[in-house]
């Protein structure tokens, strides 16, 4: 969900933006680690915003997600997953923003967890390798400022690249 349809990039950068007075932008990280940069003792850390009430539920949504996903959901069975239990006041905001953002989709097929190895299916995408790499089914990396620099996968820039792979 975060990073594939929700833009927590976007918000991440703008806290730690506020915290550091830097003006740090996601194409900073097309070559470097966003992790080792971020995490480095020079910046004050943005990790605790991440569990304060609201930042989840106020996420921007990713560009044609909403569209590609309905479009989807009307010829595959598409659950969204994430990986919620790490942030508990997560859970509520994202099961909100779900039925704001795609009402859709139902809420038999959200599931909210705290490791996607659990899940199974035809077809995964997802940010992070860790959930990519126990997935038994095809797997598309959507590009996100933190895995710039992983190979290994078929990633995918867009929702509308998304939509390609699907139907065309």
């Amino acid at each position: 969900m975060d990073d594939v349809l929700a833009d927590a990039s976007a918000r991440i950068l703008e806290i730690f933006n506020e915290l550091n007075d830097t003006n740090v932008t996601k194409d900073f990280f097309d070559n470097k680690d966003f992790y080792e940069f971020i995490n480095s003792n020079r910046y004050k850390p943005y990790r605790p915003q991440l569990f304060e009430p609201g930042f989840f539920r106020n996420l921007a949504l990713m560009p044609d997600a909403q569209e590609v996903v309905k479009e989807l959901s009307v010829k595959h069975k598409v659950y969204i997953v994430s990986a919620a239990t790490e942030f508990p006041n997560s859970l509520k905001e994202k099961h909100d923003w779900m039925a704001e953002h795609f009402p859709f989709i139902s809420w038999k097929n959200f599931m909210l967890c705290g490791d996607k190895s659990i899940v199974k299916g035809d077809v995964m995408i997802d940010d992070h390798e860790k959930n990519l790499k126990t997935f038994d089914g095809e797997t598309l990396l959507f590009d996100a400022m933190h895995n710039k620099l992983l190979a290994g996968y078929q990633r995918v820039y867009n929702w509308q690249e998304i939509h390609k792979y699907f139907f065309n």
